[in-house]
């Protein structure tokens, strides 16, 4: 394979920002020029992000961080991932939908939101700047206007018709003159710019931090909740189900909720300590697979070939399938980390790893949790007849419908160290109505839980679900690395190739964006309508025929996408002695890395 890369790995010493779209790295680095640092930069680049990338994410989504503290070394996680609604009982959504599914879409998928507060509490606690400053950009370009990217246009386009004929004040914002904007014209949101406007007048109070805490306030308890509070009172909408429910979200569960700060689980794995989120999200099992993987002369292969696709494919099924199986909001079951995590466990788990394609879905086994697997491997094979409406659940990439939403990805790093990673995501605008005067939808996030009882993933008001948003943290030898991607239940299979041929193979960090990528469906998706897919994986075709050809051989059912179309990786690196550098891959056209 090529040295060459579609571009350079950005380096400096000052500071880098790379995200999933250009102008917020821009923003993100000016802030940086400012004399901001790290967390200043990240809240300004992620409210561009919400205005420029409103298919992939809203300030009523959700979203993790995990940042890193140059001045005392401390790693820690942000949590604003929003809890079910206290009107969200098991009782409530069986008599809606039985022991169905919870729709993909519409105000019965919506917890708590959590984005804002979340960007809010990382500003006031380790940020340096005015909340007026850091918003400014976000407000400017919601008011004046952005380049709408072709593929938000195509995702509005989309909609059209259904927009005007069920969620009207989404068909007002996103199409204000009857039309789908066109590629690249300027997109306006003058109620998103107003609403951050007054949050920004409203929040109060004589010093930086307690102006930063009145903005949390206006958002959870002033006029952002006594909008949506007030939307809901009275709103039934039609959701991907076909049907029109009303949504159980309540101005109580918005003033109760705050995002929170938590340690992050962390393994090494070949002098490299990786962190990641809590098992409220996906991220252990990236950490599992490392495990799984720790046993394997991963060096020895070709990171281009079939044995390395098979290998880092079988251990990624058995990961998900215990994901599927064990996972859930700590707060409310007694997750079992500690074992999955264990070597003695990754050692017999990658027993299981053969010649060929495993179509079977296999969670470990653990002791007095035997029926935490069974059920797992009962619903992966279970069909709901699910209703396919026209607002989708499920994060895609280019080669599937634009209709479905996804993510955002963004990493960080200042001149002192400072370093974040964080993945934001939801509040689509294809997952709720906009809710009038504020110019965002909510979020759906509950299509995550189960309505089966004894679950760590069951509904359970005041519970997290079990997210796939998962930004990652690596540090060997006083090297740092803040990597990450958007992708649904892909993240941790992208963000886990890379890693491996970052360490075995040594790919340069823009080498290995632009490397082939591939995933796997095998297991069940995150997303409604909850499909696992038995040994189906995609691959790019920049692998080669005989690579594909291969893993056809050895039983793996597989896709060949789109040239340039998997994954949509950013990282940045800071080395012992303060040398930056960052890439982000050259897929869609948007992502970009910026420093110097």
């Amino acid at each position: 394979m090529s040295q060459f890369t579609t571009r350079p790995d950005i380096r400096g010493t000052f500071g880098t920002v790379t995200s999933t779209h250009w102008l917020a790295s821009t923003v993100g680095m000016g802030m940086l020029e400012k004399g901001g640092n790290a967390f200043d930069a990240a809240v300004a680049c992620a409210m561009v992000l919400q205005v420029v990338e409103p298919h992939l994410n809203g300030p009523a989504g959700d979203l993790p961080a995990i940042i890193h503290l140059g001045e005392t070394g401390e790693t820690k996680v942000l949590c604003a991932q929003g809890v079910a609604p206290k009107g969200a009982t098991m009782a409530h959504y069986r008599d809606l939908f039985g022991d169905g599914l919870i729709p993909g879409s519409g105000l019965l998928a919506t917890v708590v939101p959590g984005a804002f507060d979340g960007w809010m509490l990382m500003l006031r606690d380790h940020g340096s700047l005015e909340l007026a400053e850091v918003m400014a950009p976000a407000i400017a370009y919601a008011r004046d206007g952005h380049p709408v990217l072709p593929r938000v246009a195509a995702t509005i386009a989309g909609l059209h018709d259904f927009f005007r004929d069920e969620w009207p004040t989404s068909f007002a914002t996103w199409l204000p003159d009857g039309e789908a904007p066109k590629d690249w014209e300027l997109f306006r949101n003058p109620d998103l710019a107003a609403a951050y406007q007054r949050i920004v007048d409203e929040a109060e109070g004589t010093t930086r931090e307690a102006r930063i805490d009145a903005a949390r306030k206006v958002w959870s308890q002033g006029f952002v909740a006594d909008a949506i509070a007030d939307y809901l009172a009275d709103a039934s909408v039609t959701d991907v189900s076909g049907e029109a429910h009303s949504g159980v979200l309540s101005r109580e569960d918005m003033a109760e909720w705050q995002a929170s700060w938590e340690a992050p689980l962390s393994i090494d794995y070949h002098g490299w300590t990786v962190f990641k989120t809590a098992p409220w999200s996906q991220g252990p099992v990236l950490l599992q697979a490392l495990r799984i993987l720790e046993g394997v002369d991963l060096a020895a292969m070709d990171p281009y070939g079939a044995d390395f696709v098979h290998t880092v494919t079988e251990a990624m099924k058995l990961a998900y399938a215990d994901r599927e199986a064990y996972y859930g909001d700590p707060d409310f079951s007694d997750i079992p980390i500690d074992a999955l995590l264990s070597r003695d466990y990754a050692a017999e788990r990658r027993k299981l790893i053969g010649a060929s394609a495993s179509l079977e879905q296999r969670p470990g086994r653990l002791p007095g949790l035997e029926h935490l697997a069974d059920a797992a491997i009962a619903r992966a094979a279970r069909d709901f007849s699910a209703a396919r409406g026209a607002s989708a659940g499920e994060p895609t990439m280019a080669h599937l419908t634009e209709r479905r939403g996804d993510t955002v990805h963004l990493d960080v790093i200042d001149q002192w160290g400072n370093m974040v990673s964080a993945t934001p995501s939801g509040g689509w605008l294809q997952s709720n109505p906009v809710i009038p005067g504020l110019g965002f939808p909510l979020n759906s996030r509950a299509q995550m839980f189960w309505l089966e009882d004894g679950l760590p993933t069951s509904l359970r008001p005041g519970s997290r679900p079990r997210t796939t948003l998962t930004p990652s943290i690596a540090e060997k030898d006083g090297t740092r690395i803040a990597f990450g991607t958007p992708g649904g239940d892909q993240q941790d299979q992208w963000q886990l190739i890379w890693f491996l041929r970052y360490v075995h193979h040594g790919l340069g960090m823009q080498q290995g964006m632009d490397a082939p990528l591939f995933h796997t469906a095998h297991f069940q998706s995150s997303f409604y309508p909850r499909e696992a897919k038995p040994g189906e994986i995609m691959v790019e075709p920049n692998f080669g025929e005989a690579v594909i050809d291969e893993l056809r051989a050895r039983g793996h059912k597989v896709t060949v996408a789109a040239e340039w179309t998997v994954g949509r990786l950013t990282a940045a690196r800071r080395e012992p002695d303060g040398m930056l550098t960052a890439a982000a891959t050259p897929r869609l056209m948007q992502a970009y890395a910026v420093g110097r």
